[in-house]
């Protein structure tokens, strides 16, 4: 939190604007300012030279002093503070190394608040009977106003008689600080650290909280009475998440303490949904105006303002003078208290200011001490204090104004003396009648202190392994109308996080509604974002397609595919579960198909039974004899497969469902094949190649074929089926809220097999087709293509709905395709010959056909 700004005006509930020096400085009414030019330096140079040469002439008697010296208290034992009174601003050019004079530079009642604090403790744990009996407490303060210019406090601290001698062996030529306090800033801590660490002098500090000093490798020495930035920023973090606030602007102090809370902040935010869409380190040559404009442009409502009390201050008066409104502002501990903003009158346009705070710890006897100790001082004319080697003007502070001053980081003063202090009773086994007469060092206070478990007023003061406080809570804060900062919630944080909100105490400056502050407003339900820029708070809203869902608190940037078993209309929040269909047993079309395969295996069964007994007539000799009963032992084994269309497939329905009808189709269809050749060979063929004739005769050709023809078909199923079997198959792309129920077969794997049954069935209406001029009554030729011609029409229909219709009801299609096909045969081909049998036994004759034979021949004759 270095102080880097210009001082700040105040009015008079706040700080004058006077710029500390030399005793008389004030006469001249110099003051800070922001910037200096190149002549008003020159110019302030001369004028102080001449302030300096008339001092030497004043008389002693015009000099205002203190009966003691408020930096320096004798004691057995002394602790160091470090205060920043003064403070620095802006980078001073030196010709050489020197040190720099902190009564030059702007004051801070707030800081000197804190000064007065600890020696308020010192002098009330000497007072004490039961803490350090006997033992007096001493202290030795230095106005530590720059991190790199105010060394001499630090050498004092650490020299020994005026030597310091860091060759000397341990635990020698110590110096009788056996702790110090301090310093406030994070920076002025990282520059004196080593200088007491080395040492192991413990260095117990009330206001620096970057997250190095955690490391105790680095700084075994060092512990805290303030939480670490971490603390904070996981409020800040916290707020914004509850608020929903994902789109806010982080500005920081240019220092260790404003780069440690942005790289926390930073990780931190990573793995939520809030974007920091713009950041900017503050120091005495910002451009606010343009910091401003970005930060309009970028539509930032929410800005979190990380930096020391002096820059809040220029940050927020700048916002002011430059009109930006309707802003929410989050306030780090460092100036979430501050009493001189809250009060001005345009602090209400800019928006509504929240801030997380330390809890005000009241300090009984504090009051007191301070009005006391104005009543001792005793100033002339020039309204001047002489306090050691340090300047005041009395004008700066009165004892109301202290105890008005910011509370912040007041305990944790109050709480590091005391650590010491008990610290110290341990290491001299301090007992009610008093304390051992032991030489002390610094590890040994060190030690002690680490082990810290004591209670003051009413909080737990111990230390964790890295040096930080244990216990602790902050309380959420916001300014209100009447310029105070009033609570609305707290964030505890030991033994267990514990975090209240009552949103409804706030005064927005929206009135009543809760500000919003997004890169972008949110998707509506079903709406994926896509990312427009590097920040992921930015997007466009795409609505998701049919079978997807977006589920904003897994993923809001992409839209999630359903399972197969589900299903999603376009811009869905989640997905259904599909309706699964398939054919089943009891459906009423099933039955129906079933029912007439039964019937088709029992008229098979009938007719096989009536060829038996007429198996020497003439028309089961010509319809083909034994081939007949093979023919009806096929059709009745391929109606079997129809049964398996229907239940819920399995791999075994599957295969069922194709292996019979395709293996003794094939049969069929070779036996047609036979008896159609074996017609037109006995009526054209045999005269013309009377040797074809004796082979076929010979070597029984028909059984050849049916064999040849059974054979290849079964090899070709094999192998297909070993590459890619028949499987069930969860259809999905027909309807988009049903699962079909199917079995999948591989075209490419199956269609050797189909091209045999193609094969067949155009050889077969080929030799059939040829013998269409047969006799009237002797229609097997005829039969058998009347049969090819439904065969071929059932499939093509079949085909068609195929592909036109996509549905469960497409196997029960398929079925009576399969059933059509058998009965085309059985019926047009079997059953008149049955009717013959049966109705018509005189045609059933040898003479019959004999005749028959004898009037086609003369008729080709002729």
């Amino acid at each position: 939190m270095s102080r880097i700004f210009s001082c700040v005006e105040r009015n008079d509930r706040g700080l004058t604007h006077t710029s500390l020096s030399q005793q008389t400085i004030n006469r001249v009414n110099s003051r800070c300012s922001t910037q200096q030019t190149a002549s008003g330096a020159k110019m302030k140079h001369l004028l102080l030279a001449a302030v300096l040469l008339f001092e030497t002439f004043l008389p002693a008697s015009t000099r205002c002093t203190a009966p003691t010296s408020e930096f320096h208290l004798d004691g057995n034992f002394l602790i160091g503070g470090l205060f920043d009174i003064h403070y620095a601003w802006g980078a001073g050019r030196h010709h050489r190394p020197e040190a720099l004079d902190c009564s030059t530079q702007c004051f801070s009642i707030s800081n000197y608040r804190r000064f007065q604090l600890m020696r308020f403790t010192v002098e009330e744990i000497n007072n004490s009977t039961s803490l350090l009996p006997n033992v007096t407490l001493g202290y030795e303060m230095f106005d530590h106003c720059s991190d790199t210019l105010s060394f001499p406090g630090i050498l004092k601290l650490i020299s020994v008689n005026g030597e310091i001698r860091p060759w000397a062996e341990p635990n020698t030529k110590l110096s009788k600080v056996i702790a110090v306090v301090g310093p406030f800033t994070s920076t002025q801590a990282l520059t004196v650290a080593p200088f007491f660490v080395v040492d192991l002098i413990p260095m117990v500090n009330y206001g620096s909280s970057i997250s190095i000093f955690s490391k105790k490798a680095k700084f075994p020495s060092f512990l805290r009475t303030v939480h670490p930035n971490s603390d904070v920023i996981e409020v800040i973090v916290t707020v914004l998440k509850h608020f929903n606030w994902r789109w806010v602007a982080f500005l920081y102090t240019a220092d260790d303490f404003g780069s440690d809370s942005l790289d926390l902040f930073v990780n931190r935010v990573r793995d939520t949904d809030i974007c920091i869409g713009y950041t900017k380190d503050l120091n005495a040559d910002t451009n606010f105006s343009r910091l401003f404009s970005h930060i309009e442009l970028l539509r930032i409502r929410v800005i979190v303002v990380f930096t020391d009390e002096v820059a809040a201050e220029v940050l927020i008066k700048s916002a002011i003078r430059f009109n930006v409104t309707n802003k929410v502002w989050i306030a780090n501990d460092a100036w979430s208290l501050n009493k001189h903003l809250p009060k001005m009158e345009e602090i209400r346009s800019i928006g509504t200011v929240l801030g997380v705070a330390q809890p005000i710890v009241t300090v009984p006897g504090f009051g007191d001490f301070i009005r006391s100790a104005e009543g001792q001082t005793e100033c002339g004319y020039d309204g001047q204090q002489m306090c050691g080697n340090h300047v005041f003007n009395c004008s700066d502070w009165s004892a109301q104004r202290i105890l008005e001053a910011d509370p912040s980081f007041s305990f944790p003063v109050y709480s590091a003396v005391y650590a010491i202090a008990h610290a110290l009773h341990k290491t001299l086994q301090c007992e009610e009648e008093g304390c051992n007469n032991i030489t002390v060092y610094p590890n040994m206070v060190l030690a002690e202190l680490q082990k810290s478990n004591f209670t003051l007023l009413n909080h737990t003061i111990q230390f964790d392994q890295n040096g930080d406080l244990k216990f602790g809570l902050y309380f959420l804060v916001f300014w209100n109308s009447t310029g105070d900062a009033q609570k609305f919630g707290f964030y505890k944080f030991y033994p267990t996080v514990n975090l209240y909100i009552n949103s409804t105490k706030i005064i927005w400056y929206t009135n009543k509604e809760v500000p919003t502050s997004l890169c972008n407003q949110e998707c509506p339900d079903g709406y994926a974002r896509k990312q427009n820029y590097i920040h992921r708070c930015c997007f466009t809203c795409e609505i998701c397609p049919n079978e997807t869902y977006i589920n904003v608190t897994e993923d809001p940037y992409n839209c999630i595919s359903c399972k197969d078993t589900e299903w999603s209309n376009e811009g869905s929040t989640s997905c259904n579960l599909r309706l699964v269909e398939f054919i089943s047993f009891t459906d009423m079309g099933a039955v129906l198909i079933m029912v007439g395969a039964s019937i088709l295996m029992g008229l098979t069964v009938a007719i096989s039974v009536l060829f038996a007994f007429n198996y020497n007539t003439p028309v089961v000799r010509s319809a083909g004899g034994p081939m007949c009963f093979l023919i009806l032992g096929c059709l009745a084994v391929c109606s079997v497969s129809v049964f398996f269309y229907f239940g819920k497939p399995t791999n075994a329905s599957c295969i069922l469902r194709y292996v019979p009808f395709l293996l003794f189709f094939t049969v069929c269809l070779a036996c047609f094949v036979v008896r159609s050749f074996q017609i037109v060979c006995i009526f054209k063929i045999a005269a013309k190649f009377p040797k074809l004739q004796r082979w076929w005769t010979k070597y029984h050709g028909q059984w050849l074929l049916v064999t040849g023809a059974f054979t290849a078909q079964a090899l070709l199923l094999i192998v297909s089926f070993a590459h890619d079997s028949p499987r069930p198959y969860n259809e999905t792309s027909w309807h988009h809220d049903q699962i079909v129920l199917f079995c999948s077969v591989n075209l490419e794997a199956t269609s050797f097999s189909l091209v045999v049954l193609c094969l067949l069935s155009c050889l077969c209406f080929i030799f059939s087709y040829m013998g269409k001029d047969l006799p009237k009554n002797y229609n097997e030729a005829k039969a058998i293509t009347f049969c090819l011609l439904l065969l071929i029409l059932t499939w093509i229909l079949f085909v068609t709905i195929y592909m036109l219709y996509h549905g469960k009801f497409i196997q029960s299609l398929n079925a009576l395709a399969v059933l059509c096909s058998l009965y085309s045969f059985l019926l047009f081909y079997f059953l008149p010959k049955c009717y013959i049998i049966i109705f018509q036994s005189h045609k059933n004759t040898p003479q019959y056909f004999q005749c028959l034979i004898q009037n086609y021949t003369k008729t080709i004759s002729k």
